[in-house]
C-alpha cells in the first residue's frame, strides 16, 4: 500500500487547469475535491485488486507423464533446445538442471542451469512469474492435464495431426472431393464439412476461413485486399532422421523462400504461413484488423454498451473504437502471461514433432516407445511414410515451432482473449451479411482475390470471431506444431483472462449508464460482464 506521503505526491501532480479554477469539477470527485478523485482512483484499484483475490489460486493438475517417465529420459515432455541423444531423448541430467531454475524461479538461476544444446535460446519461461495489474493472477487460472503420452486421447489427436500435413495442400473448398480429405474424415469419424474445424457453433458454418481473414477492408489509407505471402506448396520439414535430430537440440535450419504471388488463404499452408508471419511484438493484429472492419461496416454495438442509449453523445476514449482496439493489445498481453505460466510451471507438454519422433523410432524398431496402437496403425501414418519414407509428423516450418512448451497454445490463448474483448465490442447475433453486400467470400481455387460462394448460410458477427480465433489456433495445428488440445483449451483460457479484465474494468466508468456487456462464450454460455 502506498504511502500518506506518496498518495500526497500525486495530488500535488493533478493538474488545475481553467475549468478546475472555475469550480466546474473537471479534476474532482463528486465530493467536490481534488483529492477525492486521486482517493476514488486509489480504492477502485483497491477494490479491484480485493475482488481478484478472492478468486481461489487453483490446484494445478499435470498428467503425471513427467514424473512416470522420469527414468526413461522424460520422453513424454517439452525438452527441446537441450542436448539429445541419437533417439532425440532428451540429457536427464541437463533436463532436471531446468527444473531446477525452473523452482528457483530467477533470470541467474535459468542462465546458470540452461544447458543448449544448439543456438536457439527457449522463449520467456520468466513471462509465467510475472504479475499484472488488471485481471486475475496467472495462477488463478488452470486448464485439464494435458493428455496422457500413452493415452488413446493424445493418440488420436496424432492421427489429426498427421492428416493435417498430408491435408496441407488441399484446397478448404474441395474437402468433399479430394481423396486425401475423404480418407482423413472417413477415419477421424467427421464430415468433410466438419474437418479440421473448431469447436464452437460457427466453426461449422460456411466456409473454413472467417470472413474477418479475407474480405478487404481500409487501414486507416491503406487498402487491404486480404491476400497474404505464403509457403510454396509440396514443401515440409522435418521428415528424415538427421534434420530432425538437428532440431531436438536446437539447431536451427534454413526454410525456403516463400511463393513470390501474393495469395488468398485457401488451404492448411496457407493458413500456417499466415500464423507464421505475423508479428512477433502483434499477435494479435488479426483481431485488432477485426476490430476496424467491424466498425468500418457499421456493426451494432454490443447491447451492453451504453452509448446506444444516448441521443447527444458518441464514444470514443471510452466505449468507441480506441477504447475497444486498446483493450485488444491488453487483453493479449495478460493472456500471453496465463499461457506461459501453464506452460513452463504447470505441464510442460512436448510438441507434436517429438511424438512423431517417438512414433517413428517405435515402427522402424529403434526402440520401442509407449505411444498407444492407434496411432502406429493408423492410415494418416502409413501415408506418411508412403510420402516421405519416415514416420515423422511433417513440419510445415523449418525450425518446427519455437522453444517453449506445447500446452497451451499461445496463438490460441491470445485468439481467446483478444475474441472475447471483440465480442465485448459488438452485437455477437447480428447478421454477418448485413455489414457489406451481403455476400459470403472464400479463396478461388488459384489463390487469388476471394470470390463470393454463394448465399448467406446463417453467418453471425459472433460466429465469424469464434471461427476466426479457431482459424488462428488450428493454423498452428496445420504447420505441425501444436495439439487440438493447445488450441482448444489455450482458446477458453485466453477468453477467462479477457473476462477477469473487463469484471476489473466494470466500476471505472462514473457517470456513465453501464451495466455489463452481454457476452456468448466459445462453449455457448451468455454471461454479463
Amino acid at each position: 500500500m502506498p504511502s500518506v506521503a506518496a498518495v500526497a505526491l500525486a495530488t500535488a501532480a493533478v493538474p488545475l487547469g481553467p475549468l478546475a479554477e472555475a469550480g466546474t469539477g473537471a479534476n474532482e470527485s463528486p465530493d467536490g475535491s481534488v483529492a477525492g478523485r486521486v482517493r476514488d482512483s486509489y480504492e477502485n484499484r483497491e477494490e479491484a485488486a480485493r475482488e481478484e483475490s478472492k478468486v481461489p489460486v487453483p490446484r494445478q493438475i499435470t498428467n503425471g507423464d513427467e514424473q512416470r517417465y522420469a527414468k526413461s529420459n522424460y520422453i513424454a515432455n517439452f525438452s527441446k533446445g537441450l542436448p539429445h541423444n541419437s533417439f532425440g531423448e532428451v540429457d536427464p541430467v541437463t533436463y532436471r538442471s531446468l527444473l531446477d531454475g525452473l523452482r528457483q524461479g530467477t533470470w541467474t538461476a535459468l542462465e546458470k542451469n540452461i544447458v543448449l544444446g544448439g543456438t536457439t535460446q527457449l522463449v520467456n519461461p520468466l513471462a509465467g512469474l510475472a504479475f499484472d495489474l488488471e485481471g486475475a493472477d496467472s495462477h488463478q487460472f488452470s486448464i485439464p492435464p494435458f493428455p496422457e503420452l500413452a493415452g488413446q486421447a493424445l493418440a488420436d489427436q496424432a492421427v489429426e495431426l498427421y492428416w493435417m500435413a498430408l491435408c496441407r495442400d488441399v484446397n478448404f473448398s474441395r474437402y468433399d472431393i479430394d481423396p486425401k480429405t475423404k480418407a482423413a474424415a472417413k477415419e477421424l469419424g467427421v464430415t468433410p464439412q466438419t474437418l479440421f474445424r473448431g469447436f464452437t457453433a460457427g466453426d461449422v458454418i460456411g466456409p473454413y476461413v472467417s470472413q474477418l481473414l479475407v474480405k478487404p477492408f481500409n487501414y486507416g489509407p491503406y487498402a487491404m485486399n486480404g491476400l497474404i505471402t505464403v509457403a510454396k506448396a509440396g514443401k515440409d520439414y522435418l521428415t528424415d532422421s538427421a534434420t530432425w535430430l538437428k532440431n531436438q537440440s536446437g539447431t536451427s535450419l534454413a526454410g525456403d523462400a516463400p511463393d513470390p504471388t501474393p495469395q488468398s488463404i485457401r488451404n492448411g499452408r496457407d493458413l500456417a504461413s499466415y500464423v507464421h508471419t505475423d508479428p512477433n511484438a502483434g499477435l494479435f493484429m488479426s483481431f485488432y484488423n477485426a476490430g476496424i472492419f467491424l466498425f468500418e461496416n457499421g456493426a451494432p454495438l454490443n447491447e451492453g454498451n451504453p452509448y446506444r442509449g444516448y441521443a447527444k453523445q458518441s464514444p470514443f476514449g471510452t466505449f468507441g473504437v480506441p477504447f475497444f482496439l486498446g483493450l485488444v493489445g491488453e487483453a493479449a498481453a495478460r493472456a500471453f502471461k496465463a499461457a506461459w505460466y501453464a506452460k513452463w510451471f504447470v505441464h510442460r507438454a512436448l510438441r507434436p514433432d517429438q511424438y512423431g519422433g517417438l512414433v517413428h523410432m517405435t515402427l522402424t524398431k529403434a526402440k520401442a516407445y509407449p505411444v498407444d496402437k492407434r496411432v502406429l496403425t493408423s492410415m494418416a501414418v502409413a501415408a506418411t511414410f508412403s510420402a516421405y519414407g519416415s514416420y515423422f509428423l511433417p513440419q510445415a516450418y523449418p525450425e518446427a515451432g519455437p522453444q517453449h512448451p506445447s500446452y497451451p497454445s499461445g496463438h490460441a490463448t491470445m485468439a481467446g482473449a483478444c475474441a472475447t474483448i471483440l465480442k465485448a465490442a459488438f452485437d455477437g447475433g447480428a447478421a454477418f451479411a448485413d455489414l457489406t453486400d451481403n455476400t459470403v467470400v472464400a479463396a478461388s481455387l488459384d489463390g487469388s482475390p476471394p470470390v463470393s460462394v454463394g448465399e448467406d448460410p446463417g453467418l453471425t458477427i459472433n460466429g465469424e470471431i469464434d471461427k476466426l480465433a479457431s482459424n488462428i489456433a488450428f493454423g498452428r495445428d496445420f504447420a505441425g506444431i501444436h495439439w487440438r488440445s493447445d488450441a482448444e483449451e489455450g482458446i477458453r483460457l485466453g477468453e477467462t483472462a479477457a473476462l477477469s479484465i473487463l469484471r476489473d474494468q466494470g466500476d471505472n466508468y462514473p457517470g456513465e449508464n453501464f451495466k455489463g456487456f452481454a457476452i456468448t462464450t466459445f462453449d455457448g454460455d451468455n454471461v454479463i460482464v
